[in-house]
């Protein structure tokens, strides 16, 4: 062989120059590896569509991304796992994407009883954690230091004072009763709603609870209607809430319910019946009515991707799918300013941002050391179901 009449001192030095060539030719592959970003959320069950919406939201921004050259000169990959709603599989899900996928960014938690189990792991980890949908104000307002949490969503503070706003513009309500799911978003929404009735010299009539796997809620909501209640202020997901509704109609009590968003979460009008149409309840985006640019964009790769979606009722919920578009692109927003994959410096990265001009809304330093909520009580719209399309309130 040619090598064996080379002399040792030089095939040595071959050897070597061989080596760094090899690794010099490697890199470039390396460099080309995918940033993962992880997704843990409910895509199997009663909240199975929110899942799935929030899915596509991250799929169509990251397509653009991509198709634009991703950010650090690499592309994304999207890898998910399914919590069935459920804090202890979220978290199990959310440790598989951090140690074993090495995600840069962590989205989920579309319970917030899901994303409260998984602050103290993503805190603890200096992992990024992103929420596009669960809205418990604890989600963000943690204890960490410093605080992982970011969120392109609703926060219960804000949307119980938007809840007591509606409910006295619209149905002018002076007695409200309380019927709130039993877990940490419901006594997240307690706290905020009780604030926002003694902002205005009001207290709630009555406060009940239920629980996820009712299916008779006639006994809490005969308290509040003994108790005078002239409205009724819901906080619960697809499942229990269509209860609260079909308990209601066995009644016979006809009131008004200002709901928080959980009704948008998957087959509400069928569990519910025909009396779902009269849930009024809090959205951040709809894709009814005249649309900006960046909407019909958005309705458009909708479209092309998702055969399903013929228009903008099939855009279900719509709340999954543009509070996830936005929030990916805020993230690789993060990732670009820290100019690396490291969790701390994609934290800081957040507060870097300028301005982004989103589907929900133009942000203009949307989060900071103080604050990490990119939407406020300017960003909600009202709704309801109108032949199993949710629809503004304003468009009946």
């Amino acid at each position: 062989m040619i090598a064996d009449k080379i002399p040792f001192a030089a095939r040595r030095s071959f050897l070597a120059l061989s080596a760094a060539l090899g690794l010099a030719l490697a890199l470039p592959a390396q460099a080309a590896d995918t940033i993962k970003i992880g997704l843990v959320t409910a895509l199997s069950g009663q909240s199975a569509r929110a899942g799935e919406a929030i899915t596509r939201g991250l799929t169509i921004a990251i397509d653009e991304l991509n198709a634009g050259g991703g950010v650090l000169g690499r592309k994304f990959e999207l890898v998910r796992r399914d919590d069935e709603a459920t804090p202890a599989k979220g978290v199990i899900a959310a440790r598989e994407l951090i140690f074993k996928e090495k995600v840069a960014v962590l989205f989920g938690g579309l319970d917030t009883p899901v994303s409260m189990a998984i602050v103290p792991i993503v805190n603890a980890e200096k992992m990024p954690f992103m929420g596009p949908w669960a809205a418990g104000t604890g989600v963000t307002h943690n204890k960490g230091n410093p605080n992982f949490v970011f969120r392109v969503s609703a926060v219960d503070e804000i949307v119980d004072k938007a809840i007591l706003q509606y409910a006295q513009k619209t149905f002018n309500a002076k007695k409200p009763g309380m019927i709130l799911i039993n877990n940490p978003w419901g006594e997240s929404n307690e706290k905020g709603l009780t604030a926002a009735l003694a902002a205005k010299g009001m207290k709630a009539v009555g406060i009940e609870k239920f629980e996820n796997n009712d299916v008779d809620v006639v006994p809490q909501l005969t308290r509040l209607k003994e108790a005078g209640a002239d409205s009724l202020f819901m906080v619960g997901n697809v499942g229990p809430s269509s209860q609260v509704v079909k308990s209601l109609d066995r009644m016979g009590w006809k009131v008004p319910i200002v709901s928080h968003w959980g009704p948008a979460g998957g087959r509400f009008t069928e569990l519910a019946g025909p009396s779902a149409k009269n849930v009024h309840f809090i959205q951040t985006y709809s894709f009814f009515g005249k649309q900006t640019p960046k909407g019909d964009k958005m309705l458009t790769m909708l479209k092309a991707k998702y055969p399903d979606i013929k228009g903008p009722g099939d855009v279900t919920p719509a709340v999954g799918v543009a509070n996830a578009y936005d929030a990916m692109h805020l993230a690789a927003m993060a990732i670009q300013k820290a100019g690396s994959t490291d969790g701390d410096a994609i934290r800081q990265g957040f507060y870097k941002i300028d301005a982004y001009d989103g589907l929900i809304k133009k942000y203009v330093k949307p989060f900071s050391p103080g604050n990490h909520d990119a939407i406020n009580e300017n960003d909600y719209v009202w709704t309801h179901f109108v032949d199993n399309q949710i629809l503004p309130v304003a468009m009946k």
